[in-house]
């Protein structure tokens, strides 16, 4: 995988760059990337302080990778996003080669990293609803828990730091390189990052196309056990229904409208990560084998719609989630005793209505009533409140 630098980016080609932007353009740009930054930093902020502030939101496993996630994303922002955004804007890179090879590194060990949480989130869902989900918390103990974020972030140093500082990344096609690097005059300097085929590849698949196919089969899973577990109370609700036609009717309705909402959300989180972080690793595998001719251009811009998605995953795992949003009230509202209360209620309330049992995140519906249906739904977590909870 490569970084902010993956792309064949020449001196020359950076000075012709320089040139075609207008001060007005700069100041444009500059001013849309220090949007996405300052925007990526505190969404992510917010979810950290709102884990460490409210405690119902630390009694959930799944949170832990969140805010992990959340840390990530969070570096990307401040430690990598910044540095490509002054070379972007003025054409150079000012910070030296040994310090050049230390940010590609630091960009492909965080961007992995943030890649590695979004699989290992939708594994732990996956786990839940459709492996053990009644003895979900006994399973994924603290422990497992721990050994799965350590993961996330070792795994990426294998691709990142260790080939990279070793220059392993760039073993047969060093004259490539250093005709990259010579083009242009002696005081210019320039952040070159060129990958071999093997390097490509294997990173590619450890940072991206692994980490998809496991979140594509997990998602797809969880939500034809969601399907079918609905399948299965909608039939016990038949056979033990006391209730009027009209009424069960109402309650079929309402069920597939919230079941259409959960999927239409799975298909956004997956759209998402796919549309920002797919076009950055098609390019960086299919460079190496027409001989580094992709416009850098365009690997700027599939570099930063990656780095967007940054951005969103804060929006995407937090932001949907009710428990969350109560906590970014309180904290955004200073602590304001009408969110406090109202965060309380909405906790007690949901504790009495539904005798909720929390399973990563899941409000197993639990729901008051005396037919056999509402006994088997007991039994059986609804994958909408998990995921909309």
């Amino acid at each position: 995988m490569e970084t902010p630098h993956l792309f064949p980016l020449t001196i020359t080609a950076m000075s012709n760059w320089n040139q075609v932007l207008s001060s007005l353009e700069k100041i444009v740009l500059t001013i849309f990337l220090s949007i996405i930054i300052i925007m990526t930093v505190f969404g992510n902020l917010l979810v950290m302080v709102a884990l460490c502030k409210d405690r119902h939101l630390r009694k959930k496993k799944t949170n832990y990778f969140i805010v992990s996630l959340a840390f990530a994303d969070l570096l990307v922002a401040v430690v990598v996003m910044p540095f490509a955004a002054i070379e972007l804007t003025t054409g150079q890179w000012r910070y030296g080669a040994i310090f050049c090879l230390v940010r590609t590194s630091l960009d492909v060990l965080l961007t992995t990293a943030s890649i590695l949480h979004l699989c290992c989130i939708a594994l732990d869902r996956y786990y839940a609803i459709c492996c053990q989900p009644l003895v979900y918390r006994h399973k994924m103990t603290p422990v497992r828990v721990a050994v799965m974020l350590g993961g996330c972030w070792l795994i990426p140093f294998f691709i990142s730091f260790l080939p990279i500082m070793q220059s392993w990344n760039a073993i047969g096609i060093e004259d490539i390189v250093k005709r990259r690097v010579s083009t242009g005059s002696s005081n210019d300097t320039s952040c070159v990052f060129l990958v071999n085929r093997p390097y490509a590849l294997i990173c590619s698949a450890v940072a991206f196309y692994v980490p998809l196919a496991l979140m594509v089969l997990a998602y797809q899973r969880i939500y034809v056990t969601a399907m079918s577990h609905a399948r299965q109370i909608e039939t016990l609700q038949r056979a033990g229904a006391t209730s009027t036609r009209s009424s069960t009717a109402s309650d079929h309705s309402d069920r597939m409208r919230v079941e259409t909402k959960a999927a239409k959300t799975l298909a956004v989180i997956m759209g998402c990560f796919c549309l920002c972080w797919a076009p950055f690793f098609i390019t960086n595998v299919v460079d190496p084998f027409i001989h580094y001719s992709v416009p850098w251009q365009l690997w700027t811009a599939w570099l930063w719609l990656g780095y967007i998605n940054s951005g969103l995953n804060p929006f995407l795992y937090a932001f949907l989630n009710r428990a969350f949003r109560r906590a970014f009230l309180v904290i955004l509202c200073c602590g304001d005793e009408r969110y406090v209360r109202q965060s309380s209620l909405s906790h007690g309330h949901t504790h009495r209505a539904c005798s909720a049992a929390s399973v990563n995140g899941t409000s197993m519906a639990l729901r008051e009533g005396k037919d056999l249906s509402f006994q088997h739904e007991k039994l059986m977590p609804t994958f909408t409140n998990w995921l909309l909870a």
